[in-house]
């Protein structure tokens, strides 16, 4: 029994899907979209990587070194900003960010 390419597809759609479902069910904490939107580019990485493996293709493999680096500095990014309003803040709600303002 071998994994043939929809299982990796299925596996992406699904991992996509709940980050989908994460972002729009949770729009308070930051720390949780924070991590939906990486378990989206995670998801997106998976496809690339099994379009690459089963098309014997090294550029998707390329493609997925660049998107970690772009996800590693939006994790950098936004751990900050969050720190930031923590501080000013005492609480992590998206809300709480319009007030930032000015």
């Amino acid at each position: 029994m071998s994994i043939a390419l929809n299982h990796y597809l299925v596996l992406a759609a699904i991992l996509f899907s709940i980050s989908i479902a994460g972002i729009i069910i949770n729009r308070k904490n930051l720390i949780v979209l924070l991590m939906s939107i990486e378990l989206m580019l995670l998801a997106v990485n998976l496809n690339f990587i099994a379009f690459s493996h089963f098309l014997n293709d090294l550029a998707g493999q390329v493609f997925v070194f660049f998107i970690l680096t772009v996800a590693a500095a939006e994790a950098a990014i936004g751990l900050a900003i969050l720190v930031v309003l923590f501080r000013n803040k005492q609480t992590i709600n998206v809300a709480d960010i319009n007030e930032m303002k000015g």
